[in-house]
């Protein structure tokens, strides 16, 4: 039974953020998990910390990073695929709206038995990232054709290219 004086200590999005990196330390080989996966792996926590509720909600839209806020901003996950979920990497990009959206619980929010996760997340989850995109890197290329046209306008240029066309 959970300690009556840490029942609100530990966030709804937390939990979720506890649960998914459990699994991914847990099961290595996985790329991601089911929502429903994920839900299962913060009840069976339930021991240390309460399960509310709001865990089902969260995995699938608070702490999703690519998809847009509603009404939270968090970046603790992905959505790799409809249903699928993994924990977000510094490089991954994201909705826009969620720029500056918490990623990982705070140390001092976090129950000591799940201290170690976030060095693992900083040290192996993400090993190798150095930065955050601002932006999706498609939407990056918006106007670097520009110069095809130099200082013609779009219009001028493919009547330009057409002429003589019967």
């Amino acid at each position: 039974m959970p300690d009556p004086d840490t029942k609100n200590a530990v966030k709804v999005a937390d939990e979720v953020w506890i649960a998914t990196a459990l699994l991914h330390r847990e099961q290595p080989g996985h790329t991601d998990f089911a929502i429903d996966e994920i839900v299962e792996r913060a009840k069976k926590e339930a021991r240390k910390i309460p399960f509310r509720p709001g865990v089902y909600v969260h995995v699938v839209q608070h702490c999703v990073a690519n998809r847009p806020p509603n009404p939270g901003r968090y970046r603790m996950l992905i959505e790799t695929a409809p249903g699928r979920r993994r924990l977000f990497r510094r490089s991954d990009s994201y909705h826009p709206n969620r720029e500056g959206g918490k990623i990982t619980p705070r140390s001092d929010e976090l129950p000591p038995e799940y201290a170690g996760l976030l060095n693992w997340y900083n040290n192996h989850w993400n090993e190798g990232e150095t930065s955050s995109p601002q932006e999706d890197p498609l939407l990056a290329l918006r106007g670097s054709g520009k110069k095809i046209w130099g200082d013609e306008h779009a219009d001028q240029y493919v009547r330009r290219l057409r002429e003589g066309w019967e």
